[in-house]
């Protein structure tokens, strides 16, 4: 009974024990070695779970009992009752301690370790923040200039050829292209200084993410999409599932990034005359993207030097959502086809 009770209340236990062994040896039980033994154990748990006034009392009190229980002995025996003491109330304490001291090392050893590995996450985190800090400038600084000056050049060349009294006739087909490039030069701009700010303050990612293609409206930029390629002399078909309209901010993105670097590789590679098929379903919670081409055109992979990066841009956004990529030759022109899967957790709720 006392060992049950002292899973909880293990010092009591063991006076209480000590206590019984001193009243079994008076009465010349059987039962003195089973309670030395009971007994030790307990002080054993004791040294494990405390150490200080606690663990030193009850180790006093157990040798004690066993000095008192062999006191008709003193002084001749006092060797053997010295080896009992040690035996019967040393020794659990000296392991028992030992256990404590190192269990309480590993513990804070983990937490060390633990502690080591915050400051790492802090250290890569500030190492992360200052590189894109300085993304963030060089692009601000370098590219942003130079799309700025191109349409301010570009606005003055359309206010130019517009301009009442030009001597020369301008072909629409001139202005048209003019207006075009400056459209397309302030998009740029706009999504390069909207990345900028990403770049500066990531905690605003989702947000800027969201206000470049907000839920509801992929439609219509995957529509402009195809119309700024219709522009660029590529016959596009586009077919566009209005499931697709209820995709989150992250695939939305995703499949809108697609559909602009397939198209303007078809534009780019195709060929003139090309022809491109631009299809988007949602086909069992999967987000099927595919374009095909079919112009011949010229080799599709990046020539000896070359970066690439819309390939590789495309392939770690599918990767990161955990989707598909194919991009090659097919019978005729060129084809990518593409899967983002598991949509039924990440779909935007109709209003």
């Amino acid at each position: 009974m006392l060992c049950l009770v002292a899973g909880r209340w293990v010092f009591g236990a063991l006076l209480a024990q000590s206590g019984l062994l001193v009243v079994a040896h008076a009465l010349g039980s059987d039962t003195v070695s089973s309670l030395k033994v009971l007994a030790a154990v307990t002080l054993f748990e004791l040294a494990v779970q405390q150490s200080g006034r606690r663990l030193a009392a009850g180790a006093t009190v157990l040798a004690l009992t066993i000095a008192v229980n062999r006191f008709e002995e003193l002084p001749g025996g006092s060797l053997p009752i010295l080896y009992k003491m040690c035996i019967v109330a040393g020794a659990p304490l000296l392991i028992g301690s030992y256990v404590r001291v190192t269990r309480d090392a590993a513990l804070h050893a983990r937490e060390y370790a633990h502690q080591q590995e915050l400051r790492a996450e802090q250290r890569l985190l500030a190492a992360r923040t200052a590189e894109r800090t300085t993304i963030a400038c060089e692009l601000h600084d370098l590219v942003a200039h130079h799309v700025s000056s191109m349409v301010l050049r570009v606005g003055v060349a359309r206010h130019v050829t517009a301009a009442p009294g030009t001597t020369a006739t301008t072909d629409p087909r001139i202005t048209e292209v003019l207006d075009d490039l400056h459209a397309s030069a302030g998009a740029a701009l706009t999504d390069l200084r909207r990345l900028v700010a990403v770049l500066r303050a990531p905690d605003r990612t989702h947000h800027d993410i969201g206000s470049v293609v907000a839920p509801g409206a992929l439609l219509t930029a995957l529509e402009s999409v195809a119309e700024h390629s219709r522009q660029t002399g590529l016959t596009v078909t586009a077919f566009v599932d209005p499931l697709v309209a209820r995709l989150d901010v992250v695939r939305g993105l995703a499949v809108l990034r697609l559909a602009q670097e397939g198209l303007a590789n078809a534009a780019k590679h195709g060929g003139p005359g090309a022809r491109a098929e631009l299809a988007v379903r949602v086909v069992d919670d999967v987000v099927h993207v595919t374009i095909h081409d079919d112009g011949a055109g010229k080799a599709r992979t990046p020539a000896p030097g070359s970066s690439g990066h819309g390939l590789i841009g495309m392939r770690e956004r599918v990767d990161l959502l955990g989707g598909r990529l194919d991009v090659g030759p097919a019978a005729q022109g060129w084809r990518l086809s593409a899967e983002l899967p598991a949509l039924g957790s990440h779909m935007v709720p109709q209003s």
